[in-house]
């Protein structure tokens, strides 16, 4: 019994150098999440402010109809101007803040 055990190679063994690889893969994994993430808020950050630079302004004029014996239909025209709303322009930034040190407690 004692041979079979030492000849059986299905199993797995953890050494010092599977649990330094697995530490680095998993240490890569977590920066490169992050990066993705960082883009993915980038991006949708200009996605953003292409929505925001569409100009929304509309006008349109009115319309009457006359007949014979007068006016038979009217129209009044409107308009609608677009502002400036708070972020358009690139005046709102998505960022992190720096780290900050801990304070002592009061």
């Amino acid at each position: 019994m004692l041979c079979k055990l030492w000849n059986d190679e299905a199993g797995f063994i953890v050494s010092a150098e599977l649990v330094l690889v697995a530490t680095i893969l998993v240490i890569g994994m977590i920066v490169g999440l992050s990066e993705i993430q960082h883009a993915v808020v980038q991006e949708l950050g200009d996605v953003g402010e292409a929505i925001g630079s569409v100009n929304q302004s509309y006008g349109y004029t009115g319309f009457s109809a006359v007949k014979a014996k007068g006016p038979s239909s009217f129209t009044s025209g409107s308009v609608f101007t677009d502002s400036t709303d708070d972020c358009d322009g690139n005046q709102c930034d998505l960022a992190c803040d720096p780290a900050a040190p801990e304070a002592a407690k009061p």
